[in-house]
């Protein structure tokens, strides 16, 4: 280590009292983080790209310092996707400060990851007060059963009015139009169950009926007098 000249004329001067940094809360325990093997969380966070045309929701189990599971979910861009395949098998198994300085490819997944750091490094963790933590696959509980993100898709414009284009539900099919053209339900297929179903050797006609329902006052005793395709009419 080099030391300037106006450093190696000062007199030494002796520390005082060290008390650590401050504790920060990790499942259920109060810990002085000093190394990565000190951290430990799981937590959500969200990214975006530079030009904002996509978006990223990056989930970590990050376990005594290490990257246990990863769960990445993108939207808006069609190459963010092949990225989140790349950074699925890329973060199991590195330390937090490694997954923080990986090239994740995406824009959007890497300022997800600064953003879960922040959380996770500064104790503002999702399991910060749960004692032991979360188990390493509850990442996937926030898909449900058919493991599918969560998705909300609408489009409107002034001159023709709004369109519900996917819920978490599923797939929006019919809009149902009260009287006055009002959107008053809507009828929707669970992709999840229907892949499911046919997975299983269902006839995929009939698992698309089975996964089919519907939100609202959809049906005409309830008022409902038009019904739509929001992607054809």
């Amino acid at each position: 280590m080099i030391y300037s000249s106006e450093i190696e004329r000062m007199c030494p001067v002796a520390k005082g009292a060290y008390h650590g940094p401050a504790p920060i809360p990790e499942e259920g325990k109060w810990v002085q983080v000093k190394e990565n093997g000190d951290i430990s969380g799981l937590t959500h966070g969200v990214g975006w790209c530079a030009p904002q045309q996509g978006g990223c929701k990056l989930t970590l189990n990050v376990k005594a310092g290490v990257v246990e599971e990863a769960l990445i979910e993108t939207i808006g861009c069609s190459g963010m996707t092949h990225s989140a395949a790349m950074a699925a098998e890329i973060l199991p198994g590195k330390t937090l400060l490694e997954a923080l300085n990986t090239d994740l490819v995406c824009d959007a997944i890497n300022v997800a990851m600064r953003e879960l750091f922040l959380q996770i490094a500064y104790g503002r963790s999702q399991t910060a007060f749960s004692e032991g933590g979360l188990p390493i696959g509850a990442g996937l509980e926030d898909l449900g059963k058919t493991l599918r993100s969560q998705i909300g898709t609408m489009y409107g414009t002034r001159a023709k009015g709004v369109r519900y284009l996917e819920m978490t539900e599923g797939y929006v099919t019919r809009l149902a139009l009260d009287k006055d053209s009002l959107v008053i339900g809507y009828e929707f297929v669970n992709l999840g169950k229907v892949m499911s179903a046919v997975k299983k050797g269902e006839d995929a006609n009939k698992a698309i009926k089975d996964a089919t329902s519907s939100y609202g006052r959809f049906s005409p005793e309830a008022g409902a007098v038009k019904y739509i395709d929001p992607r054809a009419e």
